[in-house]
């Protein structure tokens, strides 16, 4: 963990700087680490999830533009926001999905999604996953660029906002150590709420900018069903381990943008 150290910088530069840090490989130099600091982190979220989405669908858009189908378009805006992460949110899925499957006791399940290897239902729940997201974009991409950009920067935001209700006060840690427990229960409910609107304002706007009559309707109810799936695993989760890691939250958000995509195919 990075050491705590005082800035006159504002809470909300403090925020960002948590939210890159954390949740990208951009450059970010985390000042704070404290509940303060991941509380205005995790509300900035959707930032860094819009800046990913954004960066996915210049790749694929860029390949389009080199002649390339729409499957190495869609493959690059899955890889993108991998390369992103450096894999640990795909990585927290796929250990999740070990302790889930595990039918052992909460501390026998959480030990299990602690180990450095993957087991049967973690690579299975990976392979699905990539899949589905990989073959959602083909068609959103085979549709027009346009519609597949959206999508990828709507995958991107969705699944970082529902890191932000993740960490909502009322969802506690299940360890005392680890992302899980700095950012949990920070973000009280009404913030959450706002930043939900607000991203779900922006999907609207970008669906509306799509010549489709009844996009902006499409894709608000795309983020709905993406925040729904991931708070199901959420509960699940809570549930199972007694709270949530920080592999609880990369499967959460690898599942709000799965769902997304899926979605968005839909209708």
């Amino acid at each position: 963990m990075r050491a705590v150290t005082t800035s006159p910088a504002p809470a909300r530069l403090h925020g960002l700087r948590f939210a890159f840090g954390t949740l990208t490989v951009l450059p970010a130099r985390v000042a704070r680490w404290d509940r303060e600091a991941a509380r205005a982190g995790m509300l900035c979220a959707p930032v860094a999830g819009l800046v990913v989405g954004l960066c996915a669908a210049a790749a694929g858009g860029l390949l389009l533009v080199l002649g390339a189908g729409p499957l190495l378009a869609a493959v690059a805006a899955v890889a993108v926001p991998a390369l992103l992460t450096r894999g640990l949110h795909l990585d927290g899925l796929a250990d999740t999905a070990d302790g889930l499957g595990s039918g052992r006791p909460a501390e026998d399940a959480l030990r299990i999604m602690k180990q450095s290897d993957i087991g049967p239902f973690g690579v299975l729940t990976l392979v699905l996953c990539l899949l589905a997201q990989v073959a959602a974009l083909y068609e959103l991409y085979g549709q027009g660029w346009a519609r597949g950009a959206v999508a990828a920067v709507l995958a991107g935001t969705a699944a970082r906002l529902a890191l932000t209700l993740a960490s909502r006060t009322a969802v506690p840690a299940a360890r005392p150590e680890g992302l899980g427990a700095v950012v949990a229960g920070t973000v009280p409910p009404r913030a959450a709420l706002t930043a939900a609107a607000v991203v779900l304002a922006g999907c609207a706007a970008a669906g509306a900018a799509l010549p489709g009559a009844y996009d902006a309707v499409r894709h608000v109810l795309a983020a709905l069903v993406a925040l729904v799936a991931a708070e199901v695993l959420l509960r699940r989760c809570v549930r199972r381990f007694g709270g949530v890691t920080g592999d609880v939250f990369g499967a959460v958000a690898e599942t709000a943008a799965t769902a997304a995509l899926v979605a968005l195919t839909l209708g």
